[in-house]
């Protein structure tokens, strides 16, 4: 009976380990991409569940690397267009051209009593 050297062993043993992890890994970005898009049509947090699937996909994968990055890129202009859009509704607020969408009217005053006679 031929024994194995020591090395071809943890050889083997170390291209498993990675093996599965990367199936691991796959799996567990697969499922989260796969909840994410039900829940784009269903009640649930669809996009952040899609993004968790990529960051971990990226993890093993360059394509799904790049796909974050792109997914991040389009959250932060999402965001500077919110902040722009929340500054020009408070400088219209602020600048006294009347009543903006959302405030009450001015309330109406009773008229003054009659003391002519």
């Amino acid at each position: 009976m031929t024994s194995f050297p020591v090395g071809v062993i943890r050889a083997v043993l170390v291209f498993i380990g990675r093996s599965a992890r990367r199936v691991v890994v796959t799996l567990a970005g697969l499922v989260l991409l796969l909840a994410g898009v039900i829940m784009l049509v269903t009640p649930g947090p669809g996009l952040l569940t899609i993004i968790a699937g990529l960051a971990v996909l990226s993890t093993e994968y360059a394509w799904a690397r790049r796909a974050l990055e792109r997914a991040r890129e389009r959250s932060r202009q999402a965001v500077r267009k919110v902040q722009e859009v929340r500054e020009v509704r408070q400088t219209r607020r602020n600048s006294g051209s009347g009543p903006g969408p959302g405030t009450a009217p001015p309330a109406l005053e009773p008229p003054p009593p009659d003391r002519s006679r």
